[in-house]
Parts: C-alpha cells; structure tokens; sequence
C-alpha cells in the first residue's frame, strides 16, 4: 500500500497583532515536509472559500511553494472547483506547478457542492455542472494543443491562443475526480480519470464504491489499477479509547460546520458528501481514529476489499501522529506486499 497526505491549511482573520495569518500555512508546509522524508507518497490539498475559520484557497499557489521545498512527494488538487474558475488562466498556472516540481502534479477536479461558495462568487449551483464539462475541455485542450486555437461557448470564450508553458507530464497531468453516487463514479471511469473516494463514507460504502469502479473500468476494456483510486481518510492517533472518543466529537462538530455551510437555504443539496450520519458509530468506522491496533485493523479491511492507496487527514495527532503512524502502521503493509510478492 502506499499513503498519502489530504487536506487543508489553517489561516486566522483578526485584528489583534498577535494574529499570525502565516503560521497556518508554514505549520502545513512542515507538515509535509517531514511527510516526504517520512516516505509519504502525496499531499492533497484541498479548495475552499469563505469559511471563516480557514481553508486553503489558493491551492495552487501554496503547492508551487510546496514543491520549491520538496523532491519526490506528489502534489494532488482535491480539487479544484472547476465552476469558479477561468480555464485558461488556470491551465497555465497548474501547467507551471507541472513544469517547476518536476512533473509532480496531481490535477483533481470537480463540481463543487457548498451552497456558501456559490453564493459568495454569486454563480447559480445549477449552472455547476455546465461550467465543469465546458472548463473541463478547455483545460484538457489547453494543455494538448501546439498551435494557435478558439474557443466559443456557453460561458467562456477564447481568441488565437496558445497556452504556456507546457506541462512535463504528457498528454498531461493526470486528472484525479471526487465522486460518490454510481452514476458519478461511471463517468469518472467513462473519461479515463483516477477516482477521489471521500472520507466520510464508512468501509462498507467505500468498498462498494471502489467495486463499481472497477467494474465500469473493465467494462470499457481496460485494465483496473489500484493505485488510480484514492481513499480519503481522517487519521488521528490516540493514547487509549476516551482520548479516541473525545478526539471524535471534535470531528463530528467540524463536519457539522461545514455541512451547515454546504446545505442550501431550501435543503435541497443532496450531494453524497453530505449524506452520512453523523453518530459516534459511523464517525469511527469511517476514520481511522483509535490506537494503533485499532488502525491496523481498520487499514487491513480496506486493503483486504482491494485499497493499495489512502489519503490522510489529520484529525488533530499533528505530526506525532503521522510519525507514529509512519512507523507502526505504514510498515506492517509493506511487509504484506513483500510476502505476497515473494509468493
């Protein structure tokens, strides 16, 4: 199995002098820094607007300084809201994170699902999915054109242009796609992209999930890999079950923010992100929150259902946790894959 990092910078707003808007994200650069050095495949990270507590909106911006500070770590979108954004302009700058890691860019996409970021760039939600399949191919034409080319659409249009620079990554960095309900998951398969599971889904449903991927892949056929299907979970490394226990309110009273800051005024949002309950039950069998014989056991139901790739976000054990989990978990995985390949 190899594993990954997912998630989010943390930046204050406020007035008072003692307000260090940057130590948020140096603390996530060290993060992952160490991450790299601790064999750590990726770091996702995430976009989001608005909040009000902090989120990661310049995603590319803060992954081109990433990568000034690292060799070898993947550098993943998850994702990029397609919707809010110019497709040139933003053909170009990832292309430029291409171009500088070292073809280290990881490119997720998607649609977007809270209501207060639609709100906020005053875009219709309804509009979402016309906005994606039409920035969705101009970027895939952007980064795969040598000459000089239009564009006239529905809500972009374009004259003679040729963008730079080009990616390292040929045809061009991979696209990676969030989704959740089959009828999404096809469509990742029917474009060829690598498929984002979310972190809130408990192991049954990501199993599930992951199954009808693999099926849409061989239908089309083509040959399923693993490796192109990453899982998201949140990980937090505890001393016994009551630190677990508490650590686990602290995440059910964050998802709840921010779904309070997804659902639209009239209910109606219904995207799969937003579906779980929100129990202790559920809370835990979707994380990998607990000690860490509890974490290897949670790891090993989702690599025996056929998960070679996971996504961590940190729950709040902050880097001890990655470091304990770097060396407790991560070796009891590798040391499967070798007796396998050994076999």
């Amino acid at each position: 199995m190899k594993f990954g990092l997912f998630g989010s910078a943390q930046a204050k707003r406020g007035g008072s002098p003692d307000v260090d808007s940057a130590k948020g994200y140096r603390d996530w650069l060290e993060f992952n820094i160490e991450a790299e050095a601790l064999g750590y495949h990726s770091a996702f990270a995430v976009e989001h607007h608005f909040t009000g507590f902090g989120q990661v909106s310049a995603t590319i911006n803060l992954l081109t300084f990433l990568a000034a500070e690292t060799s070898t770590l993947r550098l993943g979108t998850a994702v990029m809201v397609l919707p809010w954004h110019n497709p040139v302009l933003l053909a170009e700058q990832a292309a430029t994170l291409d171009l500088l890691s070292g073809g280290r860019l990881d490119f997720g996409v998607g649609k977007g699902y809270r209501y207060n970021e639609f709100d906020g760039f005053n875009i219709p939600m309804e509009e979402a999915g016309d906005r994606f399949e039409e920035s969705l191919d101009v970027l895939t034409r952007a980064w795969t054109t040598d000459e000089p080319w239009s564009h006239q659409g529905k809500y972009w249009s374009f004259n003679n242009i040729i963008v730079e620079p080009p990616t390292i990554q040929k045809p061009h960095p991979p696209f990676w796609m969030g989704a959740g309900s089959p009828n999404s998951i096809e469509g990742v398969a029917e474009r060829g992209y690598n498929l984002l599971l979310d972190q809130f889904a408990p192991i049954n449903v990501t199993l599930e999930r992951m199954q009808t991927f693999r099926t849409s892949v061989e239908s089309r056929g083509r040959k399923f890999d693993a490796n192109e299907v990453g899982v998201a979970r949140g990980l937090y490394v505890a001393r016994d079950a009551a630190d677990r226990d508490e650590a686990i309110q602290r995440r059910i009273s964050a998802r709840n923010r921010i779904d309070n800051l997804a659902q639209r005024p009239d209910g109606a949002n219904k995207a799969s992100i937003m579906s779980y309950d929100d129990t202790t039950e559920t809370a835990l069998e979707a994380s990998l929150f607990g000690t860490v014989e509890e974490i290897v056991e949670k790891v090993s139901k989702l690599s025996d259902g056929g998960v070679k790739y996971i996504l961590l976000s940190d729950g709040g054990s902050g880097i001890e946790g990655l470091r304990q989990f770097s060396k407790e978990v991560m070796p009891v995985f590798s040391t499967d894959e070798k007796a396998e390949a050994a076999e």
